[in-house]
């Protein structure tokens, strides 16, 4: 599939005007181990950057925590102004070391993130900017009011939340239009299907995050490796079209610091699983969720 392009996964419109290809690319892995810091081969990840759009993907998503900084600093270096393209960053985390997250979402800390951000990317407003966690230590409504503050004075075009559940969504709406919502979802961890569902309903983005972690369901004679044999593809790409193929709101956003691995990542977007396939891959991802539970 040379000519896989991320086009061919259909389009989805955030906000009601944002126009984007259904396949993204999660700029996290453009980090060292831990996402703290520089990666071990710089150029292999700017090279990386480089081929995203040249590969048909317009949305990127991004944080300030992943690095930190380190991912949105390339992404400027290498792809600034972004002609046709969509970046999505996120705040709201800290970090004390690799894999170390602490959520902080003081307003004023929230304020510093977008202006940073702003910063960092070389523009005068954010498409779109999400929570990147709920502070369990500051009062929702101060968060939600913030963000809606931002957005009021056209820091931020549309807004998102990131790792929440319905009633997260239904009060943040309180405040401002929810654009998106990143949760965890793949084949196998379903815990968010309440929270497709409703995003679903009401056309809001849902951005699933780790979409390919499907590695248990890759065993000989299984439905995605037989899936897979049959469609001349890896598991990984079965696993992302039936991702895309779970929800026409559906954005995921494979992430990579490798081109080749790009490259295998789009041919997803081409592939078209048939409905009995998409069932069988359904079945068997629900079966292995139980199994992990």
């Amino acid at each position: 599939m040379a000519s896989a392009n991320a086009r061919d996964a259909g389009q989805f419109t955030i906000g009601g005007d944002l126009v984007v290809n259904r396949l993204g690319f999660g700029a996290m892995r453009i980090t060292g181990r831990g996402i703290w810091g520089e990666p071990p081969d710089v150029a292999e990840a700017k090279r990386t950057l480089a081929l995203v759009p040249e590969l048909g993907i317009d949305l990127i998503d991004t944080a300030d925590s992943y690095g930190p900084f380190v991912s949105e600093d390339f992404i400027a270096e290498v792809l600034a102004p972004y002609k046709g393209l969509t970046i999505a960053t996120k705040g709201g985390l800290t970090r004390h070391g690799p894999d170390i997250w602490m959520p902080v979402g003081r307003p004023e800390y929230l304020r510093q993130c977008v202006l940073m951000s702003l910063r960092r990317l070389g523009v005068e407003r954010i498409d779109l900017w999400q929570l990147h966690r709920v502070d369990p230590k500051v009062p929702a409504e101060d968060q939600f009011g913030e963000i809606a503050a931002m957005q009021k004075e056209g820091l931020i075009r549309h807004a998102g939340l990131s790792e929440v559940s319905v009633s997260d969504i239904t009060m943040a709406e309180g405040y401002f239009p929810v654009a998106t919502v990143q949760n965890r979802y793949n084949l196998v961890d379903r815990k968010s299907e309440d929270v497709l569902d409703y995003c679903e309903k009401h056309r809001i983005g849902f951005i699933p995050w780790a979409p390919l972690a499907a590695g248990s369901l890759a065993k000989p004679g299984s439905a995605l490796s037989t899936i897979a044999e049959r469609l001349g593809t890896g598991p990984g790409q079965v696993a992302l079209a039936w991702v895309l193929k779970r929800s026409p709101v559906m954005l995921p956003i494979p992430g990579t610091g490798h081109s080749a691995h790009l490259r295998e990542n789009v041919e997803a977007a081409g592939l078209a699983l048939s409905d009995e396939d998409f069932r069988a891959l359904d079945a068997q991802g629900r079966a292995e969720s139980q199994r992990a539970t």
